[in-house]
């Protein structure tokens, strides 16, 4: 049997572990710990992405589109593979950082993704095909083989140039903003138009052709952004301002779709769905008014050297956008147990970690007064996403919201 509700245990079993290291990062500079702050971080970011998130992205596809394909031992293959490579990852990070097997096992977690991309491509069910929320799952997978191509340049940058040179960032930032910009959006978006193709919602084909032009030019565009801070020729300035309108109007394209249907929406989900649909939504207009502003050479240059502002907006988009969607839609199909009490609980201790990052980073921009322990105080504010997330396991071990299992074929 494949019991995907398991699945996403574990899957929040890494992101139980991540809110640890988290800490222990945050910690570490107000105590001296005895960890590699450089060796955690590599570790904190890539189970993040890697063991949550894609996890729980991929479960998400395979329930949806892929099992009526009755492929479960292949499947089952896959994820075995791939906690391997996490498991690996988690453990070798902390010990050595980018060294050889921590980078073994990131190169075995790429072919991973490249193994789960060909088997959706190749076993989604024919009735879904000219869909428009699996054209988005497509664009999504994608994104994820086309990010893959900054751990792979990472690799003979350090072999050649070294970690000291522009090329080497810009590795990192390329995987970065594929991954989150494009694989992670658009399989949530995909998902999305699912739940409301399910549920009869149509809309023009046209608008949802310009869309998708609009989208996929921003994400390709908006790349660009990644590079301003070493300050490049102007031309990469406007491409990159040209990826954060397209994107921006792509974003203002979907409201146009929704807002109509609204009525209709909000019969699907319930009202602690609507709720962290809501803040996804508004943040993710924060954000795109945020990318805009970056195509400013003023602003570019300012994150830069105000390296708070970086933290705070990624931390905005995982924690504030991405995973909440996730989570929704965990939910809806009844993957995962999610109380009220662990809502609130995590929209607070959101808030309130991005709240205390944002100030500091305008208060060293603008000269705002700045307090004590300011240090102190954030790695206590952020002890709260052991006791949100510690939660939200347990809540998920005691019971399971449904049998989620399919036959494996003999």
């Amino acid at each position: 049997m494949i019991n995907l509700h398991r699945h996403i245990q574990i899957a929040i079993g890494y992101f139980f572990i991540v809110a640890l290291i988290g800490v222990l990062m945050r910690f570490y500079v107000v105590y001296p710990l005895p960890i590699v702050h450089k060796y955690m971080l590599h570790a904190h970011s890539h189970v993040t992405i890697l063991g949550w998130i894609q996890l729980g992205l991929t479960t998400l596809i395979y329930d949806v589109f892929l099992k009526e394909a009755n492929k479960p031992k292949r499947y089952l293959l896959i994820f075995l593979f791939t906690n391997v490579t996490i498991l690996g990852m988690l453990i070798t990070f902390p010990i050595q950082g980018y060294a050889l097997f921590s980078i073994i096992f990131s190169t075995l977690f790429l072919f991973a993704s490249y193994w789960f991309t060909g088997f959706a491509i190749k076993n989604v069910s024919e009735k879904f095909e000219n869909r428009f929320s699996w054209k988005l799952i497509k664009m999504a997978l994608f994104y994820l083989v086309i990010s893959s191509i900054g751990p792979w340049a990472i690799g003979g940058v350090m072999a050649t140039l070294g970690t000291e040179t522009v090329w080497y960032k810009t590795s990192i930032y390329f995987y970065l903003h594929f991954q989150y910009n494009g694989w992670f959006v658009m399989a949530l978006l995909g998902i999305l138009f699912y739940i409301l193709e399910e549920k009869g919602i149509a809309f023009d084909s046209t608008k949802l052709k310009s869309f998708s032009w609009l989208l996929n030019t921003g994400i390709l565009l908006s790349f660009f952004l990644s590079t301003l801070w070493f300050k490049p020729h102007g031309i990469i300035y406007i491409m990159g301002w040209i990826g954060a309108t397209a994107q921006l109007m792509g974003f203002v394209e979907i409201f146009h779709l929704l807002f109509p249907k609204i009525v209709e929406i909000k019969r699907i989900f319930s009202s602690k769905l609507r709720l962290m649909l809501k803040i996804a939504a508004a943040l993710m207009i924060l954000k795109l008014v945020m990318q805009l502003m970056a195509a400013i050479p003023y602003y570019a240059s300012l994150v830069y050297v105000l390296k708070d502002f970086i933290i705070g907006y990624l931390h905005l988009v995982f924690l504030g956008i991405i995973i909440p969607l996730m989570l929704v839609f965990l939910y809806y199909f009844k993957l995962i147990n999610l109380s009220k009490k662990f809502i609130y609980a995590f929209i607070f201790t959101v808030a309130a970690t991005e709240i205390i990052i944002f100030y500091k980073a305008m208060a060293l921009w603008l000269g705002w007064p700045f307090f004590e322990n300011y240090n102190l105080i954030l790695a206590l504010v952020s002890s709260l996403f052991l006791i949100v997330i510690g939660q939200l396991l347990i809540e998920n071990l005691r019971t399971s919201p449904n049998s989620k299992t399919s036959e494996i074929s003999r």
